[in-house]
């Protein structure tokens, strides 16, 4: 039988209600990569209406969301945080590579934030990933991808500053 959102949003919230903080984050990241490898939950759940951002279920009590994003083509992001959040990142079809960075300077208003280069790795399918708050991190994609990725809370209300690359 096919995983749903609806099974997948309530072991999170168990799992973040009884487990606060990275390691409860981590148990997340590991069920959220058990999930990904149900094609009929990736297809169910990133299907062609989503585009590249649709919140799938915003938890009431705890404040995650779980989003779908379809990105087409490809692009780069600049190195980010996601403010005072944590997010896990899903890849659920196609690549995505991943750089981490240490920060230099912090950001602030402004005040573009500086940042050094840590290293890059790929996000594969059935591969997941969490950044705490204040890991940097900027993905990178050769062409379209679809992921399913967990917020701590609904970043569509959080300030975010911009950081840059020092060499």
């Amino acid at each position: 039988m096919a995983k749903t959102l609806e099974e997948f949003s309530a072991t999170c919230h168990r799992i973040l209600s009884e487990t606060p903080g990275p390691e409860g984050r981590k148990k997340v990241c590991g069920v959220l990569q058990d999930y990904l490898k149900d094609q009929a939950f990736v297809d169910h759940n990133l299907g062609k209406d989503v585009g590249e951002r649709k919140i799938l279920f915003e938890d009431p009590e705890l404040g995650f969301c779980i989003c779908a994003h379809n990105y087409e083509g490809a692009k780069a992001a600049n190195p980010h945080d996601h403010g005072p959040s944590w997010a896990i990142y899903g890849q659920a079809r196609s690549e995505t590579v991943m750089s981490d960075f240490a920060l230099l300077e912090p950001a602030g208003e402004g005040k573009r934030g500086k940042v050094k280069y840590v290293r890059s790795y790929p996000l594969k399918p059935g591969m997941a990933h969490l950044y705490n708050e204040g890991d940097l991190h900027a993905p990178k994609r050769e062409g379209s991808t679809s992921l399913i990725r967990i917020e701590g809370r609904n970043l569509d209300h959080v300030r975010r500053f911009g950081y840059e690359l020092v060499q």
